[in-house]
């Protein structure tokens, strides 16, 4: 963690200079938060010429629609092809910033910002801490270094990004820490309970109906994973269009799957093409789903991981319950 050296990347942009900011494909609240928070940091100490960009179809998840900074974003096909600084968050792989992913060699230089243990370790300067609970950990801890003074508008993109990487602080890299990054976002003024209803807590009736029939298919293998368990749904495009529902509906899908209390992994597959799906694991702690990941050409943490399988449901399937039993954590592990 060369604190140091990523200082001096953005320090080092010239007056007028301009700097891009990437955040992975099919942004979630870790990846936007932290990525806008920045970008309204680097307005603060003067950086004027700032974009925020993703791969795929510029549309933001309507949780997040009312996160401030969202005028800094603008569509990856128009976003500038070589700024001074390319800053990226939230990304293990190049291969997740899609067709975004060329301008870290076109940009004069890139700083990534990550806390994924699968981090390739790419750009000209990486700040990944595996350790922290979100990206928006190593934001705040470089836009303090860098003398940006938090605000209502920076606190509550990274208290968006806070609290949907920690499940709303109930996951196992809440720490003390944490709270205690939480405890200074919140002495902004931000509304806690606001920001809760927003993005946890606030869907539409066809997405109710939609998790109805999606978890209504579930199936629960109690003897995979070396019989700790796996339990697994999935949800076609055509699910989406009969229910009128935007893909972003189906990310909080996991979480009424890895409740299960006979499995120790949990799996939803999400059809983003014929033929291809967005894969999300979760483990309780028996078993590191980022290994499993890792192996099918994703990446992650070792309780929360996902990657792009393709074939058929079935085909998905088996390929995750064939390395299940190669990734069981040893005792104390």
């Amino acid at each position: 963690m060369d604190w140091a050296a990523a200082e001096a990347l953005v320090r080092a942009v010239p007056p007028g200079g301009r700097v891009l900011l990437i955040c992975h494909i099919n942004p979630d609240g870790d990846a936007l938060g932290s990525m806008l928070g920045f970008g309204l940091g680097l307005r603060q100490i003067g950086v004027r010429e700032v974009q925020a960009t993703f791969p795929g179809p510029p549309e933001v998840p309507e949780p997040f629609r009312g996160l401030p900074g969202l005028d800094l974003l603008v569509p990856a096909d128009v976003a500038d092809p070589a700024p001074d600084l390319v800053i990226c968050f939230d990304a293990a792989s190049q291969s997740r910033l899609g067709e975004l992913a060329g301008r870290l060699s076109s940009a004069g230089a890139a700083l990534v910002l990550d806390h994924h243990a699968s981090n390739e370790g790419f750009g000209t300067v990486s700040l990944v801490d595996p350790g922290a609970a979100a990206t928006s950990v190593v934001a705040e801890e470089l836009l303090t270094r860098l003398g940006v003074v938090l605000d209502p508008a920076i606190a509550e993109c990274l208290y968006v990004a806070l609290t949907t990487d920690t499940g709303s602080f109930r996951f196992a890299a809440t720490t003390p820490a944490v709270h205690e990054l939480a405890a200074r976002l919140l002495a902004t003024g931000i509304s806690p309970g606001d920001i809760s209803r927003r993005v946890f807590d606030t869907r539409p009736f066809g997405a109710v109906r939609l998790f109805g029939e999606v978890l209504g298919r579930a199936r629960l293998e109690p003897a995979a994973a070396g019989g700790r368990g796996f339990v697994w749904t999935f949800a076609t495009l055509e699910d989406l269009a009969r229910h009128d529902q935007r893909p972003y509906v189906l990310e909080a899908l996991i979480d009424s799957v890895r409740c299960t209390a006979e499995a120790d992994v949990s799996c939803v597959l999400k059809q983003t093409t014929p033929g291809e799906w967005a894969v999300s694991m979760r483990s309780k702690g028996a078993v590191d789903v980022s290994r499993v990941a890792v192996t099918l050409g994703g990446g992650g943490h070792r309780f929360a991981a996902g990657f792009t399988g393709r074939g058929t449901v079935e085909q998905v399937v088996e390929s995750i319950r064939d390395q299940l039993d190669g990734a069981l954590l040893g005792p104390g592990a």
